[in-house]
């Protein structure tokens, strides 16, 4: 598997609570069609976790998304599809601002 995780930060003019309906109630129906995405999370930030050993970065983010993906080849082919045209167009509507990774997990402890 693989999979890409997005730092979301909402658009200017929209409130926390508008981009969160909006991701749930709209973003979020949009990805069921894609094909090959096997899994899609909405991480919904609930606090910030703080260490006094080590400096904070700054970044303001309203969430993270994650879409996983059998394999690259996979991943470049849902990307070329219009419904991942579809949600992107849709996410460019309410997210300002994004930082996406892909990623290959690397389970240390649980499966």
């Amino acid at each position: 598997m693989i999979k890409t995780i997005g730092l979301l930060t909402r658009k200017d003019g929209w409130t926390h609570e508008q981009f969160m309906r909006h991701w749930i109630d709209i973003h979020a129906p949009l990805a069921h069609a894609v094909p090959g995405l096997r899994r899609y999370v909405q991480n919904h930030i609930s606090g910030e976790r703080t260490r006094a050993d080590i400096a904070a970065t700054d970044v303001e983010i309203d969430g993270i998304a994650e879409l996983w993906f059998d394999d690259q080849a996979a991943l470049e082919a849902a990307a070329k599809t219009p419904e991942m045209k579809a949600l992107h167009a849709d996410g460019a509507k309410f997210i300002g601002r994004i930082k996406s990774y892909v990623v290959e997990e690397k389970f240390i402890i649980g499966s």
